[in-house]
């Protein structure tokens, strides 16, 4: 059994907190006992000490996954569904344990935690009924007495390492679908939030899961992670990498898996638009860019980053925004009234601040925030007459910064949204039909949403397109990144 850390005695199920990671069924440390610590980035405090494993613990998983994928694909997808649907019942049921172990190791608002849990809770559900769903086809030959039958079969043993801000969504949003297809994962857990990966392992075993058919590593930040990435990209025994992260981790990770020419899908960084138009509602699009920037501190690969504002409107959803944001209470993130939590560690802090430098220095005005607070906390901060070519346009975030651009027509608008190098997601606030089918189609993102600040579900495709990665996440699409199609053309038969 997984052992236990100092806090489990807060949650109702405490054997769901495992300071060991999983290989082919055994909950196991580090060779020579090497660890490292995860700390609650509201508090500081000392919340585990995890297992750094070795290169070569990283290789055994790899092959616990190759040895157990056989058996697991050859269930038939029923099988494979009941499983899920009994791995959903368990995230059902201990929802509020999984929602504070996430909240404890990443810092956002426990309501947040718990909306995350059911979100990721939507994969598994989801990815339950698509593994019934995994049809092939029939194509007319152009032989006379020959027929083409295309089927789907799973890829193989598929890598999966997930970025810290969501803990447990990025992991259900790719295992669910593997698991779906009929592929064994090794998860790579993040270094700052490991627990709620460990977590859910622990619900897979409870549903029934076969040993080895979920593994999850765990490693420390520096050499450490850069050697379970390099045994994931270069171990022949690895069919796929389903990564989220940073864009240039991403363009390492394509590198070094060139030799194994392994199915890849990335979901890398973003730069979101938010376009706010002469004809639209300001009330509709200042709540939606409180939803959609403030969501995780602004820790969020899809929150809106450059926001642009119609000169006709730009003061009124200035100011209307200033008191909403004021509104925002920055605090404990297991108090309940609290809407932003800390974020994740210094650097962070440090980002935020100097985009908020570099603006000002360009003639920006702190609306209102502006400042860091103790520890790693951050005001949600709105900067006003920001001009173009401050950092805050040209780089992504990552905290509670909004900057306002104002703008005067849309050909302008749209070059100013296009000019980036990645490309995942956008935001349109109009009223006008023609413009919001016109706007959508030449902005270079992989989605767009219109008058909402909410992207993303579990039956919709999620991804980018430029330096923003490829492949998708999510919705029927989602299952093809775990299958490949196999021709079988068939003669005569005598």
């Amino acid at each position: 059994m997984p052992s236990k850390t100092p806090f489990s005695t807060t949650l109702r199920d405490p054997s769901l907190l495992t300071s060991s990671a999983l290989i082919n069924g055994s909950w196991i440390k580090a060779g020579g006992g090497a660890s490292f610590p995860v700390y609650n980035p509201a508090t500081g405090e000392l919340l585990a000490e995890l297992p750094d494993l070795s290169r070569q613990q990283v290789a055994e998983a790899i092959s616990a996954a190759k040895a157990a994928q056989p058996a697991w694909a050859a269930r038939t997808a029923y099988e494979r569904q009941a499983c899920l649907y009994r791995l959903l019942a368990e995230m059902r049921r201990h929802a509020d344990d999984l929602a504070l172990i996430l909240t404890l190791e990443n810092g956002k608002p426990l309501a947040e935690s718990k909306g995350e849990i059911h979100y990721g809770a939507g994969f598994v559900e989801w990815f339950a009924g698509e593994a019934v769903r995994t049809y092939g086809h029939n194509v007319p030959s152009a032989l006379p007495g020959t027929r083409n039958n295309v089927i789907r079969q799973p890829i193989g043993v598929c890598g999966l390492i997930t970025p810290w801000n969501f803990p447990n969504a990025m992991i259900t949003r790719k295992m669910a679908p593997a698991l779906a297809a009929g592929c064994a994962v090794v998860i790579k857990a993040p270094a700052e939030t490991p627990l709620s990966a460990l977590a859910m392992c622990v619900l897979c075993e409870r549903a029934g899961i076969p040993a080895g058919v979920v593994n999850c590593v765990t490693v420390s930040k520096g050499e450490r992670e850069a050697q379970c990435g390099l045994e994931l990209c270069e171990n022949p025994l690895v069919s796929k990498i389903s990564f989220t992260g940073s864009t240039p981790v991403g363009r390492l990770l394509m590198r070094q898996s060139s030799s194994t020419l392994q199915k890849l899908s990335m979901e890398l960084g973003g730069n979101a638009p938010f376009i706010v138009f002469e004809d639209a509602d300001v009330d509709v699009a200042v709540q939606s860019l409180i939803a959609s920037k403030f969501r995780a501190s602004g820790q969020t690969c899809v929150c809106a980053n450059r926001i642009y504002v119609h000169v006709s409107l730009y003061e009124r959803f200035a100011q209307a925004l200033a008191r909403r944001v004021e509104e925002l209470v920055v605090g404990d993130p297991l108090d309940p009234q609290t809407h932003l939590g800390p974020l994740i560690n210094e650097a962070a802090v440090a980002k935020v601040a100097r985009h908020i430098q570099d603006a000002v220095s360009r003639g920006a005005r702190v609306l209102t925030g502006g400042k860091a607070l103790h520890g790693t906390f951050f005001q949600p901060t709105v900067l006003v007459d920001v001009p173009a070519g401050a950092a805050v346009e040209t780089e992504e975030t990552f905290g509670p910064l909004v900057p306002l651009f104002s703008f005067d027509n849309e050909d302008a608008v749209v070059a100013s949204a296009n000019a980036s190098d990645v490309g995942l997601a956008a935001y349109i606030f109009t009223t006008d039909v023609n413009r919001l089918h016109r706007v959508s189609e030449r902005l270079e993102v992989g989605m767009v949403a219109v008058n909402t600040g909410v992207v993303s579900q579990p039956c919709i495709p999620f991804g980018g397109v430029k330096a923003s990665g490829f492949g998708r996440e999510g919705g029927r699409s989602g299952m093809d990144e775990y299958m490949s199609e196999k021709l079988v053309t068939i003669g005569n038969l005598r």
